[in-house]
Protein backbone atom coordinates (compact mmCIF):
# COMPACT_ATOMS: atom_id res chain seq x y z
CA UNK A 1 0.00 0.00 0.00
CA UNK A 2 2.56 2.40 0.76
CA UNK A 3 6.38 1.96 -0.28
CA UNK A 4 8.96 4.72 0.71
CA UNK A 5 12.53 4.62 -1.14
CA UNK A 6 15.29 6.97 -0.28
CA UNK A 7 13.23 9.45 1.41
CA UNK A 8 15.51 12.79 2.42
CA UNK A 9 14.25 16.47 3.49
CA UNK A 10 16.49 19.68 4.89
CA UNK A 11 15.68 23.03 6.27
CA UNK A 12 18.26 24.60 5.63
CA UNK A 13 21.51 23.14 6.80
CA UNK A 14 19.09 20.86 9.24
CA UNK A 15 19.42 17.26 7.58
CA UNK A 16 15.59 15.64 9.05
CA UNK A 17 15.20 12.41 6.95
CA UNK A 18 18.37 10.71 5.77
CA UNK A 19 17.45 8.24 2.93
CA UNK A 20 14.30 6.14 4.44
CA UNK A 21 13.54 3.22 3.30
CA UNK A 22 10.30 1.11 4.28
CA UNK A 23 7.36 -0.19 3.01
CA UNK A 24 3.75 -1.02 4.26
CA UNK A 25 0.98 -3.33 3.77
CA UNK A 26 -2.46 -3.16 3.11
CA UNK A 27 -4.56 -3.03 6.60
CA UNK A 28 -1.54 -2.42 8.66
CA UNK A 29 -1.55 0.03 11.37
CA UNK A 30 2.29 1.61 11.69
CA UNK A 31 3.01 4.10 14.34
CA UNK A 32 5.84 6.41 14.62
CA UNK A 33 7.76 6.94 17.79
CA UNK A 34 11.08 8.20 19.06
CA UNK A 35 12.11 11.38 20.24
CA UNK A 36 10.92 15.09 19.56
CA UNK A 37 13.21 16.30 16.34
CA UNK A 38 13.21 12.18 14.85
CA UNK A 39 11.54 13.30 11.90
CA UNK A 40 8.25 11.86 12.68
CA UNK A 41 6.20 14.60 11.69
CA UNK A 42 8.67 15.81 8.68
CA UNK A 43 8.07 12.08 7.69
CA UNK A 44 4.11 11.94 7.81
CA UNK A 45 4.00 15.38 5.86
CA UNK A 46 6.47 14.53 3.22
CA UNK A 47 4.11 11.12 2.30
CA UNK A 48 1.44 13.48 1.08
CA UNK A 49 3.99 16.16 -0.07
CA UNK A 50 2.47 18.84 2.39
CA UNK A 51 6.28 19.20 2.98
CA UNK A 52 8.32 18.42 -0.34
CA UNK A 53 10.84 16.07 -0.51
CA UNK A 54 14.46 17.08 -1.67
CA UNK A 55 15.20 13.59 -2.99
CA UNK A 56 13.18 9.63 -2.83
CA UNK A 57 9.99 7.92 -4.08
CA UNK A 58 6.56 7.71 -2.46
CA UNK A 59 3.99 5.40 -4.08
CA UNK A 60 0.65 5.01 -1.76
CA UNK A 61 -1.78 2.73 -3.61
CA UNK A 62 -0.19 2.82 -7.54
CA UNK A 63 0.26 6.07 -7.51
CA UNK A 64 4.35 7.10 -7.21
CA UNK A 65 6.00 10.66 -7.41
CA UNK A 66 9.27 11.44 -7.42
CA UNK A 67 10.84 13.95 -5.70
CA UNK A 68 11.88 16.54 -7.97
CA UNK A 69 10.02 15.77 -10.98
CA UNK A 70 6.66 15.72 -9.44
CA UNK A 71 3.65 17.78 -11.05
CA UNK A 72 0.61 18.87 -9.88
CA UNK A 73 -1.48 16.04 -11.17
CA UNK A 74 0.51 13.84 -9.21
CA UNK A 75 0.44 15.14 -6.44
CA UNK A 76 -3.14 16.09 -6.04
CA UNK A 77 -3.64 11.89 -7.16
CA UNK A 78 -1.52 10.76 -4.50
CA UNK A 79 -3.75 13.34 -1.90
CA UNK A 80 -6.54 11.53 -3.17
CA UNK A 81 -5.14 8.43 -1.75
CA UNK A 82 -4.71 9.97 1.62
CA UNK A 83 -6.53 11.77 4.59
CA UNK A 84 -4.77 13.32 7.59
CA UNK A 85 -5.60 14.02 10.94
CA UNK A 86 -3.79 16.80 12.39
CA UNK A 87 -2.69 17.71 16.03
CA UNK A 88 -4.99 20.48 16.35
CA UNK A 89 -7.71 20.01 14.51
CA UNK A 90 -7.99 22.49 11.95
CA UNK A 91 -11.85 22.44 11.98
CA UNK A 92 -13.23 25.67 10.02
CA UNK A 93 -14.64 27.54 13.15
CA UNK A 94 -17.23 29.39 10.87
CA UNK A 95 -19.05 25.81 10.31
CA UNK A 96 -21.45 23.30 12.20
CA UNK A 97 -19.63 19.88 12.48
CA UNK A 98 -21.73 18.55 10.11
CA UNK A 99 -20.70 21.15 7.68
CA UNK A 100 -16.81 21.03 8.26
CA UNK A 101 -17.64 17.16 7.10
CA UNK A 102 -20.02 18.32 3.52
CA UNK A 103 -17.24 21.22 2.93
CA UNK A 104 -15.05 19.03 1.02
CA UNK A 105 -17.90 16.41 -0.33
CA UNK A 106 -19.66 19.07 -1.57
CA UNK A 107 -16.89 21.48 -2.96
CA UNK A 108 -14.30 19.12 -4.01
CA UNK A 109 -16.27 15.43 -4.78
CA UNK A 110 -19.05 17.73 -6.46
CA UNK A 111 -21.95 15.12 -4.24
CA UNK A 112 -25.26 16.54 -4.12
CA UNK A 113 -25.44 18.12 -0.97
CA UNK A 114 -28.87 15.87 0.40
CA UNK A 115 -26.47 12.56 -0.41
CA UNK A 116 -23.46 14.65 1.67
CA UNK A 117 -25.26 15.82 4.72
CA UNK A 118 -26.20 11.93 4.81
CA UNK A 119 -22.84 10.37 4.79
CA UNK A 120 -21.57 13.05 7.11
CA UNK A 121 -24.44 12.50 9.65
CA UNK A 122 -23.53 8.52 9.54
CA UNK A 123 -19.93 9.53 9.99
CA UNK A 124 -21.07 11.88 13.44
CA UNK A 125 -22.90 8.18 14.01
CA UNK A 126 -19.93 6.93 13.72
CA UNK A 127 -18.19 8.84 16.21
CA UNK A 128 -20.42 9.91 18.75
CA UNK A 129 -21.16 12.86 17.78
CA UNK A 130 -24.60 13.16 16.14
CA UNK A 131 -25.92 14.55 18.57
CA UNK A 132 -23.21 17.32 17.87
CA UNK A 133 -24.03 18.07 14.36
CA UNK A 134 -25.28 21.37 14.50
CA UNK A 135 -22.67 22.66 16.91
CA UNK A 136 -19.54 24.63 15.87
CA UNK A 137 -16.35 24.19 17.07
CA UNK A 138 -16.42 26.37 19.97
CA UNK A 139 -18.87 24.86 21.80
CA UNK A 140 -17.03 21.32 21.30
CA UNK A 141 -14.45 20.12 23.22
CA UNK A 142 -10.98 19.39 22.36
CA UNK A 143 -11.90 15.21 22.39
CA UNK A 144 -15.04 16.12 20.14
CA UNK A 145 -13.33 18.41 17.64
CA UNK A 146 -10.69 16.01 16.77
CA UNK A 147 -13.46 13.43 16.21
CA UNK A 148 -15.27 15.69 14.02
CA UNK A 149 -11.90 15.56 12.29
CA UNK A 150 -11.63 12.34 11.40
CA UNK A 151 -15.06 12.02 10.65
CA UNK A 152 -14.15 14.68 7.94
CA UNK A 153 -10.88 12.59 7.48
CA UNK A 154 -13.11 9.48 6.63
CA UNK A 155 -15.33 10.91 4.35
CA UNK A 156 -12.67 11.57 1.41
CA UNK A 157 -12.49 7.48 1.74
CA UNK A 158 -8.52 7.46 2.15
CA UNK A 159 -6.97 4.32 0.90
CA UNK A 160 -4.55 5.66 3.98
CA UNK A 161 -5.11 7.72 7.01
CA UNK A 162 -2.52 9.92 8.11
CA UNK A 163 -2.60 10.66 12.31
CA UNK A 164 -0.29 13.65 13.42
CA UNK A 165 0.05 13.28 17.40
CA UNK A 166 -3.70 13.25 17.43
CA UNK A 167 -4.08 13.06 20.98
CA UNK A 168 -1.38 15.16 22.03
CA UNK A 169 -3.50 18.34 22.50
CA UNK A 170 -6.43 17.13 24.20
CA UNK A 171 -6.65 16.61 28.16
CA UNK A 172 -6.69 13.64 29.53
CA UNK A 173 -10.13 13.38 29.75
CA UNK A 174 -10.59 13.63 26.29
CA UNK A 175 -7.97 11.26 25.54
CA UNK A 176 -9.75 7.62 25.49
CA UNK A 177 -12.70 8.77 23.07
CA UNK A 178 -10.28 9.77 20.12
CA UNK A 179 -8.37 6.35 20.54
CA UNK A 180 -11.45 4.84 20.62
CA UNK A 181 -12.48 5.73 17.64
CA UNK A 182 -8.77 5.21 15.77
CA UNK A 183 -9.41 1.24 16.95
CA UNK A 184 -12.26 1.03 15.72
CA UNK A 185 -11.40 1.84 12.30
CA UNK A 186 -7.83 -0.05 12.58
CA UNK A 187 -10.12 -3.06 13.34
CA UNK A 188 -12.25 -2.38 10.06
CA UNK A 189 -8.79 -2.89 8.26
CA UNK A 190 -7.97 0.75 7.21
CA UNK A 191 -4.23 1.18 7.01
CA UNK A 192 -3.17 3.67 8.97
CA UNK A 193 0.35 5.35 10.05
CA UNK A 194 -0.16 7.36 13.36
CA UNK A 195 2.88 9.64 15.08
CA UNK A 196 2.04 8.94 18.23
CA UNK A 197 3.33 8.96 22.05
CA UNK A 198 0.15 7.10 23.51
CA UNK A 199 2.22 3.89 24.17
CA UNK A 200 -1.08 1.95 25.16
CA UNK A 201 -2.43 3.04 22.06
CA UNK A 202 0.71 1.94 20.24
CA UNK A 203 0.93 -1.40 22.15
CA UNK A 204 -2.58 -2.51 21.46
CA UNK A 205 -3.20 -1.63 18.42
CA UNK A 206 -0.05 -0.98 15.72
CA UNK A 207 0.90 -3.84 13.54
CA UNK A 208 4.29 -2.48 13.57
CA UNK A 209 6.29 0.45 15.23
CA UNK A 210 9.34 2.59 13.61
CA UNK A 211 11.58 4.28 16.14
CA UNK A 212 12.52 7.25 14.28
CA UNK A 213 15.62 9.02 15.98
CA UNK A 214 17.89 11.85 13.80
CA UNK A 215 15.97 11.54 10.49
CA UNK A 216 16.77 7.61 10.67
CA UNK A 217 14.44 4.47 11.15
CA UNK A 218 16.54 2.67 14.08
CA UNK A 219 14.17 -0.03 14.53
CA UNK A 220 11.47 -1.63 12.42
CA UNK A 221 9.70 -4.19 14.91
CA UNK A 222 6.41 -5.38 15.87
CA UNK A 223 5.25 -3.91 19.21
CA UNK A 224 5.74 -7.38 21.13
CA UNK A 225 9.35 -7.53 20.09
CA UNK A 226 10.19 -3.87 20.67
CA UNK A 227 8.38 -3.53 24.23
CA UNK A 228 9.35 -6.51 25.30
CA UNK A 229 13.21 -7.41 23.48
CA UNK A 230 14.17 -4.28 21.74
CA UNK A 231 17.05 -4.96 18.70
CA UNK A 232 18.72 -1.29 19.07
CA UNK A 233 20.04 0.04 22.67
CA UNK A 234 18.86 3.72 21.85
CA UNK A 235 14.97 2.17 21.37
CA UNK A 236 15.64 0.71 24.86
CA UNK A 237 16.61 3.89 26.48
CA UNK A 238 13.68 5.95 24.68
CA UNK A 239 11.43 3.18 25.74
CA UNK A 240 12.37 3.04 29.85
CA UNK A 241 11.81 7.01 29.83
CA UNK A 242 8.29 6.46 27.44
CA UNK A 243 7.38 3.87 30.75
CA UNK A 244 7.85 6.71 33.46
Amino acid sequence: MVEVRGLCKAFGDNQVLKNLDFQIEKGEVVTLIGPSGGGKTTLLRSLNWLNVPDAGRVTIDGVTIEAGKENKQQIRALREKTSMVFQHYNLWKNKTALENITEGLIRVQKMPKVQAVEKAEHLLERVGLIEKRDEYPVRLSGGQQQRVGIARALAAEPQVMLFDEPTSALDPEWIGGVLDVMKEIAADGMTMIVVSHEMRFVKNVASRILFLEGGQIVEDNTPEKLFNNPENERTRAFLEMAEL
